[in-house]
């Protein structure tokens, strides 16, 4: 759900590189297409698709859509939205299938490459992969930036000590909100998942197609499951994957995301006690947690290599409890400072973890107009004061931090839409992917997802709690993936409680010494990095990634 947008190491912002000759979109569309996906009309033909390869992802395609910025006046102002696409092979299609990551805020055009690239080759021959940026978003058109550098080093302890400090977070968030008013306007009031969903319907009649397919990580589960209630009968598979609570969008699902991080953080604790021959941290899960604490406290007083104070700590290791393939480099950092009173591992940790880039600033921006346009929230600071303060004696790990991010929510300048319904009796079977230890998008949310969706499936990680589970690495999960890509067929009742099949979780990381870590500074693994794809686990993250 939250904090894809911190954008590490650019992966938000993915410059879609080597724009060469236009491809009409008739090109291969509609060629013996199945189920409803017909070829492109009049208004496809609207849409020029050019090569924007990259070195991960060659195949890809990129085009711009204009859309209404006001679906209810469709002959009004109009916006463009990014997409991007890598076209199918076999000789028939099974017609496009719409991609997002999630956020709200993160980019979907890299996610088409790994998608249509980490299928297995039959599958993904049969669709027309169909990423996007939505509205607001990266290489859409107006991209938010409300304040450039707003979570620029070092900023206010995130956990209130006196009422001062309170005070110096609070005007932050309000004059984020207030520089957000000022620069956009009456935009603010059109960017919302009501009017995202409307663009993904924008999208199909571009496309020519009767019928969509879509896979959504993430927030991308709820913008999948409002698209089927205001279209179900364009809907002909849907795969939600780390699925939203919809009862909770979105203060209440902020609140328990602050005590599933927490339980994610001692999950690392335990680990880093597991492996304390690697580590020397102690054998004892809570003694090193508490020195995760005493850490905290330390850059607190001076912030390491003079910009990773307490909130830019939890920053750092939040990403931990989004993907566990991360906890070898977070404890190798942890260990030399603790240890060796060596700060140069985790400023490193910081820059390749949580250090935020101008992508990064437009998915904020993103993340905010949407969930504070979304439904309502708070608008009395005491209520949030109340709420967090009862969170953050059972949860402190990152309680005020995530209270922080929203917080401009609560001095928003627009008004609030009422969050729509997401219960759908029209619908073909939906396949919904969860992890039960999943922080970001806790295990619930998917149990009332598939409640609310008759005659979805619902596909559990026994023990995972990563975020983003399929095409992660797990035979048991792709496998299911795959079968209802290629055959719309789900598993059925086979699982126990709510769950309709069950997948045993990855095995967790191996260790890494902090001396070898020294020689492998933590750098990014998403397409824009430079190394050979990697079409599982940390590339995965990238795309999906953090603050969802």
């Amino acid at each position: 759900m939250r904090r894809r947008v911190i954008a590490v190491h650019g992966a938000a912002a993915v410059v879609l590189a080597g724009v060469l000759t236009a491809i009409p979109v008739t090109a291969n569309a509609g060629a013996g297409q199945q189920d409803g996906a017909g070829a492109a009309g009049a208004v496809g033909a609207a849409l020029k698709w050019k090569d924007c390869a990259t070195e991960n992802y060659p195949e890809l395609q990129c085009a711009t859509l204009r859309v209404p910025l006001d679906h209810s006046k469709p002959g009004g102002k109009k916006i463009s939205l990014a997409l991007s696409r890598v076209e199918h092979t076999a000789a028939k299609s099974q017609g496009p299938l719409l991609v997002n990551p999630g956020g709200p805020g993160g980019s979907g055009l890299s996610l088409a490459g790994f998608v249509a690239g980490s299928l297995p080759e039959k599958v993904a021959a049969q669709y027309d992969v169909i990423g996007f940026d939505p509205r607001g978003v990266g290489k859409s058109e107006p991209a938010l930036d409300c304040e450039p550098g707003y979570f620029d080093p070092v900023r206010p302890d995130s956990v209130p000590r006196s009422a001062k400090d309170e005070r110096a977070n609070v005007k932050r968030a309000e004059g984020f909100a207030d520089a957000c008013g000022k620069k956009y306007g009456k935009l603010l009031r059109h960017i919302d998942t009501v009017s995202a969903a409307e663009d993904m319907e924008s999208i199909r009649r571009a496309l020519g197609s009767k019928k969509i397919n879509y896979f959504g990580y993430s927030y991308g589960t709820y913008l999948g499951a409002v698209y089927a209630k205001l279209h179900p009968e364009r809907v002909r598979r849907a795969v939600l994957d780390s699925v939203v609570d919809p009862d909770g969008v979105w203060y209440d699902n902020n609140i328990a995301q602050d005590h599933a991080f927490d339980a994610r953080h001692k999950a690392f604790a335990a680990w880093v006690a597991e492996h304390d021959a690697t580590y020397g941290l102690g054998t004892d899960p809570a003694a090193v947690e508490k020195a995760w604490y005493k850490m905290r406290e330390a850059v607190r007083e001076k912030p390491a290599g003079g910009k990773v104070g307490p909130a830019e700590l939890e920053d750092t290791f939040l990403p931990g409890g989004y993907y566990n393939g991360y906890w070898p480099d977070l404890a190798s950092a942890f260990a030399a400072f603790v240890k060796k009173d060596d700060a140069e591992p985790l400023t490193e940790a910081y820059d390749a973890f949580a250090a935020i880039d101008a992508g990064g600033d437009n998915g904020y921006s993103v993340y905010t107009a949407v969930q504070c346009r979304d439904t309502s929230w708070p608008r009395d600071w005491g209520t949030w004061r109340r709420d967090m303060a009862e969170a953050h004696a059972k949860s402190p790990f990152m309680t005020w931090n995530n209270a922080w991010y929203n917080a401009p929510c609560a001095f928003w300048p627009t008004d609030s839409l009422k969050a729509p319904g997401v219960s759908n009796k029209k619908l073909p079977p939906v396949l919904l992917f969860q992890a039960t230890e999943d922080a970001a998008t806790p295990y619930g949310g998917a149990v009332s997802m598939h409640r609310k969706l008759r005659g979805s499936s619902l596909v559990v990680e026994e023990g995972g709690g990563n975020h983003g589970i399929t095409l992660g690495g797990s035979e048991c999960l792709d496998g299911h993936l795959s079968k209802y890509l290629s055959t719309g067929e789900v598993p059925r009742g086979k699982g126990s409680g709510d769950a309709d099949a069950v997948c045993a979780a990855l095995p967790d990381p191996e260790p890494v010494s902090p001396e070898a870590a020294e020689s492998a500074v933590p750098t990014p693994y998403g397409p824009d990095s430079g190394r050979p794809a990697d079409r599982s686990g940390a590339a995965l993250h990238e795309l999906v990634g953090f603050r969802r």
